[in-house]
């Protein structure tokens, strides 16, 4: 009976401290994204986006694009602005557990399974402008749907750091019905070959 007593108030010590580490990586977030209209920038977008590819009269979605072509590049300003105010955060308040589960302080137990934030915040700027700047010429549809790739991944990155990865997965797969795989598949060469070597995979 002991056992199950000293079992019990172990989980329950851990979910504490699991849930004041989360509220405290919410916080900090949230606090370098507060001056910013990133969410509803992306929110925009990816409603744009289905907007003009569902538009038939193909004036009409031109005029959509040319819309969308004014809250692109404020995203991609926003974004890049951001990545450089977050290399103001303590670097070990900036480690993410590549862990799939929540720990407390798992960034600490298990220093060698982490990735750093602010290293991940560069790799979306930097795609982010990439595709908002059509470096690589794409037809306007394709560039929607990489940058909606591009977004979604920023997204996924910002959960993962506040709650965990199986937690941003399944976030992303309950509001966009898109798994990890799919997004990180679907971004540019470049974001996609410098997010891998980042987070390890």
């Amino acid at each position: 009976m002991e056992l199950i007593f000293l079992v019990l108030a172990l989980g329950a010590g851990l979910q504490v401290a699991k849930v004041r580490e989360q509220q405290h990586r919410i916080r900090l977030l949230g606090r370098y994204l507060q001056p910013y209209r990133i969410e509803r920038l992306m929110e925009t977008l990816l409603d744009g986006y289905l907007r003009a590819l569902g538009e038939d009269d193909p004036a009409r979605r031109e005029q959509i694009w040319a819309v969308l072509t004014a809250a692109e590049t404020e995203l991609r300003d926003q974004v890049r602005q951001l990545a450089a105010d977050v290399e103001q955060i303590w670097p070990d308040d900036a480690l993410v557990s590549t862990l799939p589960i929540a720990l407390p302080r798992a960034h600490k137990l298990f220093p060698r399974a982490t990735f750093d934030l602010r290293r991940a915040l560069a790799i979306h700027a930097a795609g982010i402008e990439a595709v908002v700047t059509n470096q690589a010429g794409l037809p306007r549809r394709d560039q929607a749907y990489m940058l909606s790739a591009e977004m979604l991944l920023l997204q996924h990155t910002c959960h993962w750091f506040c709650r965990s990865r199986t937690v941003a997965t399944a976030r992303m797969l309950a509001r966009h019905k898109t798994d990890h795989a799919q997004l990180v598949q679907a971004v540019s060469p470049q974001t996609r070959d410098a997010y891998r070597r980042l987070i390890g995979r």
